[in-house]
């Protein structure tokens, strides 16, 4: 939600602030808190640091301001809230009023949300037998080191080939178009999910179209840098009307809040629930073996898919679907987190990993792409599992 334009932002913040009632039902669920055990970590700890700095009662300093950019933007707290207090506005509002962090790693960001330039790169960096010589480059780097950290979610599996658009179809049972958003760098490492949601969504008696691949602006919103979220959000508006559809998906969960943000009134939505919706005209062959579903917060916080995942999956026969404890407790990876906190990120990874080794099982779903690239870096020896996007799953296992 955007300002009033009757509103200056600390008035705003300080509104948002005043609708906690902190009771502390967000702290079971607040994996910062988990971490720390220190309310300067916690969701209501942050909403009185906001309230503090948009009152002019604390200054901005580098130790306070931690406490905000720890904050993974899971979204879990808005979940259990009795309050309805919109904790991820107010962090956004807060973060646009500090700009950008001092440490935030720019260049590292730059790539990733430019899917021309990462293509590239990773092309470009294949040819020169990058693999054999990347470990050896990160031992070098200092350990708090953004683009060591950079390093250690580079991807061990082939460039992808690329996700081409096509012609959209004419067959669909009810004329309902859907507008497929493609992203920055899932749009690049995750283009077979891509051709993966145009085929089940056609199967599922969807018109699709295919828009083009750009940053929709989450990191930067979240991030601070207001004017580059905005020109990213012009962006999505004009592609948003030049699609001419009904509902907007995209297969990164991750995107799902930032284009809500950016098109309200539109419906964005995982293309999970759309084909849960029409789940009986999809048929799927056996695959007799056991998966661990790791669901993405932005997946149960924000899209709320989680359940229509699960239902799919559960739809594929002799397929044992094993999805992680819930809460959901963030693996770490939060968008830029991972690159700004490597540290934090890892103790975050570690405890997802230990769970899903629990879950013993033969391959790892995820649907955000920087999760699975989070935590594939993690993996090793034992704990080294394929891991897909579940739409990629679905897709090999549709009846056609």
């Amino acid at each position: 939600m955007m300002n009033r334009p009757e509103e200056k932002p600390p008035i705003r913040i300080a509104a948002l602030a005043d609708q906690c009632v902190q009771c502390g039902l967000c702290l079971p669920v607040c994996p910062t808190y988990a971490l720390d055990r220190n309310e300067a970590e916690s969701p209501r700890g942050r909403i009185a640091i906001a309230a503090a700095l948009a009152r002019g009662q604390a200054s901005p300093t580098a130790e306070l301001r931690e406490h905000l950019d720890h904050c993974l933007g899971c979204m879990g707290c808005e979940k259990v809230c009795p309050a309805n207090v919109r904790y991820g506005e107010l962090l956004v509002e807060t973060r646009a009023l500090l700009g950008p962090a001092l440490q935030r790693p720019e260049h590292e960001i730059g790539l990733v949300r430019d899917p021309r330039r990462w293509r590239r790169l990773r092309r470009g960096l294949g040819w020169l037998g990058f693999a054999g010589w990347k470990s050896a480059l990160a031992k070098s780097l200092p350990a708090r080191s953004a683009l060591r950290s950079a390093l250690a979610l580079w991807p061990r599996t082939p460039l992808p080939e690329p996700y081409l658009a096509q012609p959209a179809s004419d067959k669909a049972a009810d004329g309902d178009t859907v507008a497929l958003f493609p992203g920055c760098i899932a749009s690049v490492e995750d283009a077979d999910a891509q051709r993966a949601a145009r085929t089940l969504l056609r199967a599922a008696g969807y018109r699709v179209v295919e828009l083009p691949a750009f940053c929709c602006g989450a990191m930067d919103l979240h991030g601070g840098d207001t004017a580059r979220a905005e020109q990213a959000a012009a962006q999505v508006s004009a592609a948003w009307q030049d699609a001419q559809a009904d509902h907007l998906v995209t297969v990164t969960p991750g995107c799902v809040g930032t284009l809500r943000h950016v098109l309200p009134g539109v419906r964005v939505a995982d293309p999970m629930a759309l084909l849960a919706a029409r789940a009986q005209r999809l048929s799927f062959r056996p695959l007799p073996t056991r998966v661990a579903v790791h669901l993405p917060c932005t997946q149960s916080n924000v899209a709320r898919s989680d359940d229509a995942l699960l239902r799919l999956l559960r739809r594929v026969p002799g397929l044992d679907v094993a999805p992680l404890p819930k809460p959901p407790h963030c693996c770490g990876a939060a968008g830029t987190h991972v690159l700004e906190f490597p540290e934090r990120a890892a103790r975050l990874r570690e405890d997802t990993l230990r769970q899903v080794a629990a879950l013993a099982p033969r391959r790892l779903l995820s649907s955000n792409i920087g999760c699975r690239l989070h935590l594939a870096a993690g993996m090793q020896n034992e704990r080294d599992w394929p891991h897909q996007h579940p739409l990629v799953l679905l897709a090999q296992q549709l009846e056609t």
